[in-house]
């Protein structure tokens, strides 16, 4: 069976042939109706005109506008359902109050895409808003796809498509480009045109009433044109969509994005400390770290990254290399690569040797390699030469300065030998005039250049932190809990809904601390005592010196009100300290106190906690914990959920977290045991939706234990219905498609999604594959070393679960009691339709024993839940198992001769059995 996969990711898969994209009718239609059409020259509708009949795409312009016969020569109708021919896209330039009903026409005339260039929907108000709302339901009635309202339009500079009311077209080139602003978007094409830059796409996305940037990166993603594409973002829109698709195309593409409101100022919930550390732009920074895209600070910045990414390959690490023929360029360029996190690469002994024999007595004997002004063109190339051999260099920078005795022409030239490597490249030809026919041949070559030193290593610093987000996105996690095994889920809710049941949103430090033990997190022990009496006998059971506290249904903070009272030795001391408490208190928030040990700290004092942001869903903070927390600001983002490798990133973006490796003298904290813990916080924060604040402060961290001194959690209002609780912007594991059930031969097997973790799991099941199993599978023979790359694994293994549903049998091997993957099913949505192509394997000692029906039955079921409307999938004649599985289960099989190959296609609408 052939797999549906992202283009480039695998050599098998580069030659098939894809379903036409919902999003074909916008960007590449044969018939285009413009309505609204206009004879007034400068005016929208006439400009959209001009820019579709001038342009190239070799596609029908149908102008429509009831009070004319003609536009521009051209015959016009008075309605699209009255153009003579089926319209595949229809560019609608009208009035606001009026597109509704326009929309309305062409859905009824079959038009399948349209783009609303119209302006004043939610952008003016409510009014604005309830249109949008029509607009959009008239939409969905048919099908139709829309971008827009209020947007400039879109443009595919290789076909000579241009429906934009801007004055020029863009030039082709790699770069999809995306832009909630119209008015930034022809900023950038005038600039384009003077910089000799390139698209592949140039697209004004508008109000995002449809067509959002998932669909607009899935899209460019699939494109192969499409080298990087950058992104200029106002809002995020579909959070889901959007982290979905950068998740999956950002392996094979870069994706650079300028966000803009970065100094908005947070929105600040006094209530928690970590709802006080949290704030939108934060988040959207971890956002997008978790999928892959990178952010910068400047829409320069924006297209040297996308040029640096699209001719350079992107750098391990970074180590750079700095050759120059001027000291004070290289100083500069050192500065601005230290300051942003990079590091001078430490030339081995061997690499000074060479560079010794070369270069003059005078020279600066390290990193930077100063070559000298007097410099010529052999110099400069065979020290750079000599310089990008190092192996503990991630790249090179090479920066010439026009000096009396530099030909800036000839290094160019010579330099050209260099754009190709294992590291990147990048050059700063610094002047103006003269050193313009160097920095022209270093361009055409794929040397990014820049004016500037401290610019190129700017991007050097950005281009090494994309290299090290993406491998740490991938790196293979350990598992920290099995799955499925433990009944913490149902414990946790039991515990909120006692709480809820009575009124309450907010736990006591004694329910918290429950709640935290039934997802394995070591709590200090706490006793509640209702009377002086009974906190004295809990006192002298746990031992002292204990600690005092208010337990409160009521009061978030203990400390605000004089509710913690440390270090008691005796029983006296507790009865002094339990009457305070409680007269400092009405007696409507008093409920007693809770007693704990006095534990030494005697480790770090972290900090755990989740709150809601209103984009993003549940968002998890880490850093220094403590009564300073605030103060210290040393606290870190990350979305849920998280596996090992992303717990230990989320640390390693602290300043403490070098303390916990071992600092002074003091022995460093089990972090694996602090990554576990973080997986378990998540787990807690996606499965108890109820959840709208949770804070562990302190987490008491030692070489010897993790312990939480103290919780607080506050649930969602009694009123929020359920369908109104915020979900994760990335999907969690979905454990609803976990089953157990048995093979043939009475053997229990449990059928599951796939996770990260079983990446050297599936190295194992690919051991047990024969080569007839491999070409029956890939369509063709594939080496088990090709099979079992880390590379190619982490697109098996990663799935995005809203894109994707990857499901393994399992069973425990009985003599060894290690886990075993039996086969494997998987099925991809295809983009912008609700339908998809599953792929199936089975281990050969186990083929013939149900697994195959199992696991394909399963995928279906998966299907019908996801909403899918349809499921295909190509099989080799001779695959006959397969083919008797599918018309076993309903599949409707189909010989294409052309292809040589049997189509497989179910409708999951149909009854089953049907």
């Amino acid at each position: 069976m052939k797999p549906y996969p992202t283009p480039g990711t695998d050599p098998a898969h580069d030659i098939l042939r894809y379903e036409k994209h919902s999003l074909d009718v916008i960007f590449g239609p044969g018939t285009v109706a413009v309505i609204g059409a206009s004879d007034a020259p400068g005016s929208v509708g006439n400009t959209l005109v001009r820019n579709l009949i001038e342009g190239s795409f070799g596609g029908v312009v149908y102008p429509v506008n009831p009070r004319r016969k003609s536009v521009m020569g051209i015959r016009a109708y008075p309605a699209v359902g009255e153009v003579p021919e089926p319209v595949d896209l229809a560019v609608i330039a009208t009035p606001a109050p009026t597109v509704p009903g326009v929309v309305r026409q062409c859905v009824d005339a079959g038009v399948k895409g349209a783009i609303v260039i119209s302006a004043g929907f939610r952008e003016t108000g409510s009014e604005g808003a309830e249109l949008e709302e029509r607009v959009l339901e008239e939409a969905r009635r048919g099908g139709m796809r829309l971008i827009g309202p209020n947007c400039l339009g879109v443009m595919r500079p290789h076909t000579g498509f241009n429906a934009t009311f801007a004055q020029a077209m863009a030039l082709p080139g790699s770069v999809g480009f995306i832009s909630q602003s119209g008015a930034l978007l022809t900023s950038i094409l005038d600039w384009s045109l003077q910089e000799n830059v390139g698209f592949s796409y140039f697209v004004s996305i508008g109000s995002m009433l449809d067509v959002g940037w998932g669909d607009l990166i899935y899209y460019l993603g699939d494109d192969p044109r499409t080298k990087s594409i950058v992104l200029y973002m106002e809002s995020v829109g579909d959070v889901r969509s959007f982290l979905s698709a950068a998740r999956e195309v950002a392996l094979s593409k870069p994706i650079i994005v300028i966000k803009a409101g970065r100094t908005e100022a947070a929105a600040k919930a006094a209530a928690s400390h970590t709802g006080a550390l949290t704030g939108s732009d934060r988040v959207l920074d971890a956002a997008f770290r978790r999928s892959g895209v990178l952010r910068v600070d400047s829409i320069s910045d924006l297209f040297y990254m996308a040029e640096a990414l699209s001719k350079q390959p992107r750098p391990q690490g970074p180590r750079l290399t700095i050759i120059t023929n001027a000291g004070g360029p290289g100083v500069l360029a050192t500065d601005a690569l230290i300051d942003g996190g990079g590091e001078l690469a430490r030339l081995s002994g061997e690499t000074m040797g060479e560079l010794d024999a070369l270069l003059p007595e005078a020279w600066s004997r390290g990193n930077p390699v100063d070559v000298l002004g007097d410099a010529d063109p052999e110099r400069y190339t065979k020290a750079v030469e000599i310089a990008r051999k190092d192996p503990g260099s991630d790249g090179a920078l090479v920066i010439l300065t026009p000096q009396a005795m530099t030909d800036s022409t000839r290094t160019a030239e010579h330099l050209r030998s260099q754009a190709r490597g294992r590291e990147p490249i990048l050059a700063s030809w610094m002047g103006g005039a003269e050193i313009a026919a160097g920095r022209e041949i270093l361009n055409r070559a794929g040397i990014p250049t820049f004016a500037y030193p401290d610019t190129a290593a700017r991007i050097f610093n950005y281009m090494w932190r994309y290299s090290s987000n993406l491998r740490s996105l991938y790196e293979t996690p350990v598992l920290a809990d099995e799955p499925g095994e433990s009944d913490r889920e149902r414990a946790a809710g039991e515990i909120i809904e006692r709480v809820r049941g009575k009124g309450r949103t907010l736990l006591t430090e004694a329910e918290s601390k429950q709640l935290l033990a039934a997802y394995g997190i070591p709590t200090v022990e706490t006793r509640v005592a209702e009377g002086e009496d009974e906190a004295v006998e809990a006192a002298g059971e746990i031992g002292y010196p204990v600690v005092l506290k208010l337990n409160s249904e009521t009061i978030t903070h203990k400390t605000d009100v004089g509710g913690v009272k440390l270090d008691l030795k005796d029983g006296d001391a507790v009865r002094r300290a339990f009457r305070e408490i409680r007269g400092g208190v009405s007696a409507e928030d008093f409920q007693g106190v809770t007693v704990q040990p006095m534990v030494p700290l005697d480790g770090y004092e972290l900090i755990v906690g989740s709150n809601i942001d209103p984009q993003f869903g549940p968002v998890l903070l880490f850093g220094s914990g403590g009564s300073l927390v605030e103060v210290m600001e040393d606290y870190e983002l990350g979305l849920p959920p998280l596996n090992t490798t992303l717990a230990r990133r989320l640390m390693e973006r602290t300043r403490i977290y070098r303390a916990l490796q071992g600092v002074r003298g003091r022995d460093p904290v089990d972090l694996g045991a602090l990554e576990r813990l973080l997986v378990r916080f998540s787990q807690l924060v996606v499965e108890q939706p109820w959840i709208r604040e949770i804070d562990i402060n302190p987490l008491l961290a030692s070489s010897e234990r993790l312990i939480a001194l103290d919780a607080r959690v506050l649930l969602h209002d009694a009123d929020t219905e359920e369908g109104e609780l915020p979900r994760p912007a990335i999907r969690p594991y979905p454990e609803q498609y976990v089953e157990r059930t048995e093979m043939k031969d009475g053997t229990p097997v449990t059928i599951r999604p796939i996770r990260p973790e079983d990446e050297p799991l599936i190295v194992k099941f690919h051991e047990t594959l024969s080569e007839e199993s491999v070409y029956m599978r890939y369509f063709r023979a594939m080496r088990l070393s090709q099979r079992t790359a880390h590379e190619r694994l982490t697109r098996i293994c990663f799935v995005d679960y809203d894109r994707e549903m990857a499901l393994v049998a399992e069973r425990r091997n009985p003599e060894t009691g290690e886990r075993e993957i039996l086969g494997v099913g998987r099925l991809s949505k295809l983009h912008g339709i609700p339908e998809a192509e599953f792929a199936l394997i089975v281990s050969d000692p186990y083929q013939g024993q149900g697994l195959g029906t199992g696991l394909l039955s399963r995928l279906l079921e998966v299907g019908r839940r996801e909403g899918l409307r349809r499921v295909i999938a190509d099989i080799l004649p001779q695959n006959r198992a397969m083919q008797r599985i599918c018309k076993k289960l309903g599949f409707k099989l189909r010989h294409d001769p052309e292809e040589q190959l049997v189509k497989a296609e179910i409708d999951l609408r149909a009854p089953v059995g049907a």
